[in-house]
């Protein structure tokens, strides 16, 4: 029998934790076996670097700011709003890239099934806007 993993607890850290590859700051959060949590953050005006995942997937929840996020998968490409309250999926195979619009940062904190492997797990891809980061 597998023993449980442990509760755990962890505050929203104040400095982000590292760059993702898509240029947001990230606040490491939790992990299970089957998934992790973390803050993503895009500054005023930043637009990020266009990913694909190799082998993740990931859930979205934007707790602040507004802007925008491009999915394109298999020939279907979409642009959706982002604002406090709505959520998004990004599934395996997809290219995505989202951009900050407002005044105050972007945030969203994301699930990622399976849990983040590492920084190779994202590669570039083509995307409809310039990137544009502040670091």
């Amino acid at each position: 029998m597998i023993a449980p993993a442990p509760f755990a607890t962890r505050p929203l850290p104040a400095a982000p934790d590292v760059i993702a590859p898509d240029g947001s700051e990230v606040r490491v959060l939790l992990r299970l076996a089957g998934g992790s949590m973390a803050h993503f953050s895009l500054a005023p005006g930043e637009v990020s670097l266009p990913v694909e995942h190799r082998t993740v997937e990931e859930l979205w929840f934007v707790i602040a700011g507004c802007g925008e996020m491009w999915r394109s998968q298999a020939g279907r490409e979409e642009i959706t709003p982002l604002a406090p309250g709505v959520s998004l999926s990004i599934p395996l195979g997809t290219r995505f890239q989202f951009r900050c619009l407002g005044d105050a940062p972007l945030e969203a904190v994301g699930v990622t099934m399976p849990p983040w492997p590492g920084m190779e797990e994202a590669v570039p891809a083509d995307g409809p806007w310039v990137p544009k980061l502040a670091r």
